[in-house]
């Protein structure tokens, strides 16, 4: 095999390579008759977007069709999404099941079981995301149409990989949900984790910035702009000092509130139906129904 040009072989740097990913645990415990190939994220993004196309049907088409022959269209794509998803999310059980735990047989019934249960709630996601459009098209004064803001809004974008990826993570399907969330993260600048409960009517405006942490729950009707975040104020660790998964530490917003640009709201704490919070405002307090928050003047402003 070659050396490098101080004479180390190609050999040994791959030994030390395989060294160091077995010591800090980097390889996959895949159990042995499970095969070895992880979640494919080329093949979890063509699903997104097969179901983009059908979510939204005549806007993202992956083939020409006529209108009156919509419905063989869109169960013609659902068949190609139901064989790949079961797929991906077998891979996904095989990926996380702890040694031989679960059988091959027992991923592959699961992954069925929840591909199944997956596709009968995309009606009721397609519901929401219609209800999100719209307030999309009417809140923001330049949008010349809804059509527009299924084209173009990062928002609508972001809210849709969402809404999918909640549902998969509902469902505990592992790896999938955070391979859609973090598309929509690198392509808008948008940061929802899956674990975000969403309530209707949902508009992120402009979008770049936005982080919505895991145990954050949001009620209808709610818009955010630019640059907030809804996050953790401090995480909860235990006796070696790793902070305990799943505690609820992210902030809840109830309906019909208003979170202007460069918000940042912190910790476990409710923002009351109705408020307003003005843009760069840093809260760590719950604070009541039909509030109005913005923050304070510069006391020590002077004239050049």
């Amino acid at each position: 095999m070659r050396a490098t040009k101080d004479g180390v072989s190609i050999s040994e740097i791959a030994r030390r390579l395989v060294e160091v990913s077995r010591r800090h645990d980097f390889l996959p415990n895949v159990p042995k008759d499970c095969g070895t190939q992880l979640p494919s994220r080329a093949s979890c993004l063509e699903i997104m977007q097969q179901l983009r196309s059908v979510l939204f049907p005549g806007f993202f088409r992956l083939a020409e069709f006529s209108p009156e022959a919509l419905e063989l269209h869109v169960g013609a794509i659902l068949d190609r999404v139901a064989i790949t998803l079961e797929e991906q999310v077998r891979r996904g059980f095989c990926f996380v099941c702890p040694g031989d735990e679960d059988s091959p047989s027992e991923c592959r019934a699961r992954a069925a079981g929840i591909t199944r249960r997956f596709l009968e709630r995309i009606p009721g996601v397609m519901e929401l995301l219609a209800e999100d459009v719209r307030a999309a098209y009417d809140g923001d004064p330049a949008a010349k149409s809804p059509s527009e803001t299924i084209f173009c809004y990062p928002g609508i974008y972001a809210i849709t990989n969402h809404r999918v990826a909640h549902e998969l993570y509902n469902l505990e399907v592992p790896v999938i949900p955070r391979i859609l969330g973090e598309n929509a993260h690198s392509v808008t600048g948008i940061d929802i984790h899956p674990g975000a409960r969403i309530g209707r009517s949902f508009f992120i405006d402009h979008g770049t910035g936005v982080v919505i942490g895991e145990t954050s729950v949001i009620g209808d009707r709610v818009r955010l702009y630019q640059g907030v975040t809804l996050g953790a104020r401090s995480f909860p660790l235990d006796t070696n000092g790793v902070p305990i998964k799943g505690v609820d530490r992210h902030p809840v917003i109830g309906d019909d509130v208003v979170i202007y640009a460069g918000a940042t709201i912190l910790g476990r704490i409710t923002v009351g139906a109705r408020s307003v919070i003005g843009g760069n405002v840093w809260l760590t307090d719950s604070v009541p129904p039909g509030s109005v928050l913005s923050q304070g003047k510069e006391s020590n402003f002077r004239k050049g």
